[in-house]
């Protein structure tokens, strides 16, 4: 099914499996990666099929984030193409972010700088209890600028100012006590860990999760006050479309609802 150079994806029933295929270099991205998994998420967005995406890394790490050779050429390039290819990796990572299928993310290995990016760009992160993750940018004397949205969604301004600043490396454990993963696990508990997220996420209406994901992208930002119009309004239409009325269905009627296979 792959048609990709720099990625490997596949299709296992509803589940997308999209792999990053750079091992030799620990799947550290370039400008061949930051396209392709760009047109792989959008992709997704209109398989009908697709109902999970599973983003994880072959060989022996995730990411080691972005290629330094691919840096050192945007770098030496004229601002203007310096800045092109810094939007485009921008929004590689906003592409995974905004998938309307839901996004899992299996971590492993090395999960530095862009690979951490990464993983505060899935929906759910789960990752091995010893894998490293770090912004380690500064380390470079650059800074971690186009996934800081990402990241500080997950972790807040308050860890980010610890974390952009030192550039200091921490493991899954840690990951998951400041909220960049949902779970760390052992390194053998990984692929059922991934398997029992993607599961739950199956038994849930399609629709609802895309619904969801766009539910919390509107009332972040929003007041106690101000939230009460849109939610209202949000579940209203929602509870009256075929999925929840299904949804509703099948619940009182004890049975499985045509969603789940």
């Amino acid at each position: 099914m792959s048609r990709y150079q720099t990625l490997e994806v596949t299709a296992a029933g509803p589940v997308l499996h999209v792999r990053l295929n750079r091992p030799d270099v620990r799947n550290a991205f370039n400008g061949a990666v930051v396209e392709e998994l760009q047109a792989a998420f959008a992709a997704a967005n209109d398989d009908t099929n697709a109902r999970v995406v599973v983003l994880s890394g072959n060989g022996k790490s995730f990411s080691a984030g972005a290629d330094l050779s691919w840096m050192q050429e945007q770098a030496s390039l004229p601002q203007l193409a310096n800045e092109v290819g810094a939007d485009r990796m921008a929004r590689m990572f906003l592409a995974i972010a905004r998938c309307t299928k839901p996004v899992v993310g299996r971590i492993h290995g090395h999960a530095l700088g862009g690979g951490t990016g990464l993983t505060a760009a899935v929906d759910i992160a789960i990752c091995t209890e010893d894998c490293q993750f770090g912004l380690t940018e500064v380390k470079l004397g650059i800074v971690p600028a186009v996934i800081s949205p990402f990241v500080m969604q997950k972790i807040g301004a308050g860890r980010a100012r610890t974390l952009f600043l030192t550039g200091e490396r921490f493991d899954g454990r840690e990951a998951q006590r400041i909220g960049l993963v949902h779970r760390a696990v052992p390194e053998a508990e990984l692929d059922a860990a991934v398997e029992k997220s993607v599961g739950e996420l199956l038994t849930a209406g399609p629709a609802a999760v895309a619904s969801a994901k766009e539910l919390i992208r509107g009332v972040a930002s929003l007041s106690l006050e101000d939230a009460i119009p849109v939610t209202s309004k949000w579940i209203a239409a929602l509870r009256s479309t075929p999925e929840a009325r299904e949804g509703f269905a099948a619940f009182l009627g004890k049975r499985k609802p045509n969603w789940i296979a």
